[in-house]
């Protein structure tokens, strides 16, 4: 089985947004997926709620619950001030951990100290979990948007995506749906932002 942990310390940085469309592509692509949802809000439970049976399907995991053994794939949707030994139990499960950065001064400050601390930990040290960063609701021509592209890129890390700021995340959660799941006319300048990312999650 592989994990992949969606965080970052600071609420509304989008962790959820990318969790269930992680999780909606891998299952699209015929894997056996389990989604963890750790988030106080239980906002991925409940679009997996809202998810319908003709859908590929995305088991749901709580915390406390067994590690599954029949599933390919765990997605992990962790809490805001993932911090200490929440964060080491969740590293030792991930393989590969995404950080998704929202344009905002507080974004950007948190984002930095949480990378300071993944730096430091010993699965990311011995090469064992692989960390990559993710730009979320980037809005173009704007102060917020290239000074958050800054940042990043002056990050010694993988940049998985910029991920554009539009509805078409809202509107396919609303049915427990991700962007995979939608007709591609629909989803098919998003999906291209995808792509980078959707590789280097599947790197062995």
């Amino acid at each position: 089985m592989k994990a992949i942990l969606i965080a970052n310390p600071k609420g509304g940085s989008g962790k959820t947004t990318l969790s269930t469309n992680v999780a909606g592509y891998l299952a699209s692509c015929g894997h056996g997926v389990d989604l963890l949802d750790l988030d106080r809000q239980k906002s991925a439970s409940q679009w997996l709620v809202s998810r319908t049976s003709n859908l590929p399907k995305i088991g749901l995991l709580h915390a406390g619950a067994q590690k599954p053994v029949a599933a390919d794939w765990l997605v992990i949707d962790s809490p805001a001030g993932l911090h200490g030994k929440n964060l080491d139990h969740a590293l030792k499960l991930a393989h590969k951990v995404i950080v998704p950065v929202a344009p905002s001064l507080f974004d950007i400050q948190a984002t930095r100290e949480f990378l300071e601390i993944l730096r430091n930990e010993k699965a990311v040290r011995k090469g064992r979990t692989f960390v990559g960063v993710v730009g979320m609701r980037m809005a173009p021509h704007t102060r917020a948007a290239t000074t958050l592209e800054q940042f990043i890129a002056g990050l010694d890390l993988p940049v998985l995506a910029y991920l554009r700021e539009t509805q078409a995340y809202v509107n396919a959660a609303f049915e427990g749906k991700s962007l995979f799941d939608l007709p591609h006319y629909l989803a098919e300048r998003e999906l291209e932002q995808w792509a980078y990312m959707l590789n280097w999650l599947e790197e062995v």
